[in-house]
């Protein structure tokens, strides 16, 4: 038959539980039917060949289709994430991870903030190799193949196979190809050995593109062998046409490919679902609509955007455990599905979210069973109408709840489902609900936020659907200067690139649409911009050259598939003992604070949340000092009042642009500052203090104070008590005893320059030369600061930040230690001097973001609408909104204020906003939190929908206690001049953590400090 004839689709989706095949023809999408030739559902097989084998002769033999009418088979698996899920070493193979960073990174080896036993299932080996390049693309150094050729000789002595390159800016190395070169000497040295380069992965983020490497190379093996698996059928069935694997943003790879790139199908099934359902109702909708999928046990809710393409989620994702940056759908899952337990209390009833899953045709009592399930209840909410569900048989439920019961049920689920919804919009307008998935019969027909709901026919099979529509895409991620063109100008340059891109992996050109555009100004960073654009288009089925793959010569016995069967897992991680949040006590021994894990992670939260936005987030430095900790280290912190009048107090931090700091982790550059400075003071430092408490900086005192390092205690206290965008808003330039404060200053960019300052002419102009200096020393660089005395310290240190720090992120570990995250906000306020010296702000969701670059700062501000953040209607009780109306935080770097506004659209003008209409303005500290999980939420991580809670905390005293003091870090010094600061309450002194434990001190101390302590 000639080729014209191949008209038909075949989309198949091998879950964990079902096997669903369709067969689509395109060209009848507008009938009735949809074009839904044939379709079939059954379980699982161990060997997905065997079930897919088994679908698609079902379908054949139902609908009398010939295998010369097929143009493509899609499938999509959740086999290879399974094997991750699982830990099954049976499918998990080593993986050695070659990093082209020079010295970068040393301190941050791979995997460090894995889960344990993972780890240690995977990593085998792992070397810093010579390479890397800067954010513009100048090089670090160049790759040594004599290095990479020496670890190729221990890769091959320990047995691995499979290999990792990963190199410093390396999604934009597009001239010295360092991970392409290192690739191909590796596989010289090791024939047969399967090398990912992570440019080939993910985009930027060093470590988030490295573990995403990682996890797709240890399943490649497998993979490979699911993928003959898939080709076994195909053959056996006659059929002669491209096969593709679905991936994870509703587009498709050819098995080549997904057998390379595996990771990319990690999260195939909810896009599948998503534009399978988007397709049954294609005729009723032209816009952006939201899909709610409910199966037996969770419900996932995700937003297919006008383009027809799932929004996809935020610059971090998380996946069993370890953080990602790879493309994946934003989804949000809740516990609730056509199998969830319903149980009746004796105040009320609820819904979930445990479930009997794939038990419900035995267990549910419409099927004879024993256990009331929220499709019981709809059965029998629905008994009396004529839309009754033939759902088992509904005199079993006759009873089973009272009418004001079954009213409740009600309204949980639609609750439940309205508050995902809200969260995942992204506009405050009505949208469009379509309801998929066996569990589907549980929703209502009506829910707020929704302009419709539909319910559309082979809903059951949508995952299906979704795959045989799949389209072709290409990511184009990449750095471009823009001093002599615009920036408009280079994204058109790269929207041809990424277009043309789309056309090789085998889309038609004439169908190619760009579907995705980002464009980000980097921070401290003269004329370089972030350029980010996705293209997709319709499969080319006159592509020869991309019509099938033949099967490995190697291991060619896909009926063989012995290794899908789980091996018994033994695990060699020792578990460690959980501590109990409510008991814990920190060891404070001789007014000395030993610094624990614990105290570590506590440290960490309050810190971002004391960042005001800034500072950026402390979670790269944490774990390299809990890695510090774990191996030994020792970190002492000591009370201001208890550092000698003659103490050196020596201070430290880094500088630099986020987007650099995301790709070029730490070498020695701060040891190596610090050292520098003290040869040109002449005597070794005494004591450490953080420039700033807010965000990474935080961390600071404690790392260069480590017994690894300097060897010295950190001062329970910094130079701020938050975190402010330049060196000169400190509390040493407030009091202005000498000046400049901050000469001599060392910076150093870890890369063998280091630069010394020895004097200025104000604090000012140390800022603006060191701001100078980044741009040729890789724009980012750690930078050590004159130590003081210790008698300086006790008079303009902001004392016990460390100690508010860890009471905060105490505060929210208890939250979550007792369900009670609805209240976090008040807890952390008990911890911040009670209502005295904090408060909540507002409550809300972020409905809007505009973000500017200015002189190396990002200006913008976030638009905040008032919502019930808390999810204490889950129970069907309508509670009053606390907050309405909505408030904008402008910031620089760092939040400016809180100011209500009428509407939700962005200030055009700036010097607008009214006095009393001000909640809070610096310098009192105003930060954004989580309400989902009471973390810090920074401004670049501010987006639509988010559900935050806005704390307002008093400013230190050091602050407000002077004019100067309101000068430097008050409204005027952001260009609010126009408003005046009022303090939203009283400054109350973070309490002690070593006046609170110090046990000796209480038991026998003559100095009178616990006596005025109460002890």
């Amino acid at each position: 038959m000639a080729p014209t004839s191949r008209h038909l689709r075949i989309g198949v989706d091998v879950g964990g539980t079902n096997t669903d095949g369709v067969v689509l023809d395109p060209s009848r999408a507008s009938e009735p039917d949809k074009g839904i030739v044939a379709w079939h559902k059954s379980p699982t097989t161990t060997n997905p060949s065997d079930g897919i084998n088994n679908a698609i002769v079902t379908m054949f033999e139902s609908s009398k289709i010939e295998p010369s009418e097929i143009a493509s088979v899609t499938i999509g698996t959740t086999h290879f994430v399974n094997a991750l899920i699982e830990r099954d070493e049976a499918r998990l193979a080593p993986v050695a991870v070659i990093r082209l960073t020079s010295q970068f990174s040393k301190h941050d080896p791979p995997c460090l903030d894995w889960p344990e036993d993972l780890r240690e299932l995977i990593l085998g080996h792992y070397a810093l190799c010579k390479g890397g390049l800067e954010v513009d693309g100048v090089l670090i150094s160049d790759i040594d193949p004599e290095e990479i050729k020496a670890q190729c000789s221990i890769i091959g002595e320990k047995g691995i196979k499979n290999v990792v390159v990963n190199g410093i800016f390396s999604p934009i190395d597009t001239t010295e190809r360092q991970e392409e070169r290192a690739a191909e000497i590796i596989r010289s040295e090791l024939p047969g050995c399967t090398v990912t380069c992570s440019k080939d992965v993910a985009n930027l983020g060093f470590q988030e593109r490295e573990n995403a490497a990682i996890l797709n190379a240890t399943v490649l093996d497998f993979a490979r062998k699911t993928i003959r698996s898939f080709q076994e059928p195909i053959k056996r069935l006659g059929l002669h046409c491209p096969v593709f694997i679905s991936q994870n943003d509703g587009t498709i790879l050819s098995e080549e490919m997904a057998a390379n790139l595996p990771i990319r199908t990690f999260s195939s099934g909810p896009t599948n679902s998503m534009r399978g359902a988007a397709f049954l109702v294609q005729d009723q909708l032209d816009e952006a609509v939201m899909v709610v999928d409910i199966g037996g046990t969770t419900t996932d809710i995700g937003l297919l955007q006008a383009n027809g393409f799932p929004r996809q989620q935020a610059a971090f994702s998380e996946f069993t455990g370890v953080r990602l940056n790879f493309s994946c759908p934003d989804v949000k899952s809740i516990g609730l599905g056509g199998g969830s337990i319903v149980r009746i209390g004796r105040e009320r009833l609820t819904v979930g979210p445990d479930s009997v899953g794939y038990r419900i045709k035995t267990e549910a009592l419409v099927f004879g069973g024993s256990t009331l399930t929220a499709t019981d209840c709809t059965v029998l909410a629905n008994e009396e109408k004529p839309s009754a569900l033939s759902i088992g048989d509904a005199s079993l439920v006759k009873g089973a709840l009272d009418a004001e019961e079954l009213s409740q049920f009600t309204k949980i689920v639609q609750s439940k489902i309205e508050k995902v919804i809200d969260i995942m919009k992204t506009s405050p307008n009505d949208i469009p609900v379509l309801l998929v998935g066996g569990g589907a019969v549980i929703a209502p027909n009506e829910l707020r936020g929704a302009s419709k709901v539909l319910k559309p026919e082979w809903a059951g099979v949508a995952n299906a659907i979704g795959a045989a529509i799949a389209r072709v895409s290409a990511t184009v991620d990449t750095v471009k200067s823009t001093e002599s063109r615009t920036s408009q100008e280079i994204l058109s340059e790269v929207e041809q690139e990424v277009k043309e891109k789309a056309v090789a992996a085998g889309a038609v050109p004439s169908s190619v649409q760009i579907v995705d555009v980002d464009t980000i100004p980097l921070a401290y960073i003269a004329n370089m911009s972030r350029f980010i654009v996705r293209a997709a288009g319709d499969f080319d089925f006159s592509r020869t050259d991309l019509a099938s793959i033949p099967l490995s010569d190697e291991d060619d016995s896909a009926r063989d598939y012995t290794t899908y069967s789980r091996a018994k897992k033994t695990s060699r991680v020792k578990a460690k003992k959980e501590v109990d949040v409510l008991k814990y006590k920190p060891r404070v021994e001789d007014r000395v604070w030993y610094i624990s894990e614990t105290d570590l992670d506590w440290i960490s939260i309050g810190c971002y949340i004391l960042g005001t936005g800034g500072g950026g987030s402390p979670y790269s430095q944490q774990i390299i000092l809990r890695e510090k900790l774990r191996k030994g280290a020792v970190v002492r912190v000591v009370n201001p009042a208890d550092i000698p009048d003659e103490a050196l107090v020596g201070c430290g931090g880094y500088a630099g642009s986020p987007t650099v700091a995301i790709e070029k982790k730490s070498a020695d550059e701060m040891q190596e500052a610090q050292t520098e400075m003290y040869k040109h003071i002449g005597k070794p430092p005494t004591h450490m203090i953080a420039v700033e408490i807010g965000g990474a900086n935080g961390l600071q005192s404690m790392m260069i104070g480590s017994s690894t390092n300097m060897d010295v205690p950190a001062v329970d206290g910094d130079w701020m008590g938050r975190a402010y965008p330049t060196k000169w808003q400190t509390t040493p330039v407030v009091f202005n005893e000498r000046s400049p404060i901050w000469t001599p200053v060392t910076m150093s960019d870890g890369n063998g320059a280091i630069v010394t300052m020895s004097r200025a002419s104000s604090d000012k102009q140390v800022e603006r030369v060191m701001r100078a200096a980044l741009a040729e020393m890789g724009s980012q660089v750690a930078v050590a600061d004159p130590p003081v005395t210790g008698a300086e310290t006790k008079r303009w240190v902001v004392e016990h930040t460390l100690s508010q720090s860890w009471r905060i992120g105490r505060a929210v570990a208890k939250a979550r230690k007792l369900n009670r995250v609805d209240n976090v906000a008040e807890m952390i306020i008990e911890e911040c001097g009670g209502s005295t010296g904090a408060k909540v702000l507002f409550k809300g969701k972020i409905v809007g973001v505009e973000r500017v670059l200015r002189k190396g700062h990002v200006y913008g501000e976030c638009i905040i609408e008032g919502a019930d953040v808390s999810g204490s209607d889950e129970h069907g009780h309508q509670r009053p909104q606390q907050y309405k109306g909505f408030v904008k935080i402008p910031f620089k770097n760092e939040n400016i204020a809180a100011v209500k506004t009428a509407s939700a659209a962005p200030t055009e003008e700036a010097g607008k906003e009214k006095q009393e209409d001000v909640l809070a303005l610096v310098p009192d500290l105003i930060a954004v939190i989580d309400a989902q999980n009471g973390e810090a939420i920074g401004t670049p991580e501010y987006r639509y929908g988010l559900l935050v809670i806005v704390l307002g905390i008093a400013a230190s005293d050091k602050w407000t206690g002077s004019a100067r003091g309101l000068e430097i870090g008050g409204p005027e010094a952001f260009g609010f001049s126009h408003l005046k600061y009022e303090p939203l309450g009283t400054f109350v002194k973070p309490r002690s953590v070593i006046d609170e434990f110090d046990t000796k001190t209480k038991e026998g101390c003559m100095c009178g400090k616990c006596k005025d302590l109460g002890w």
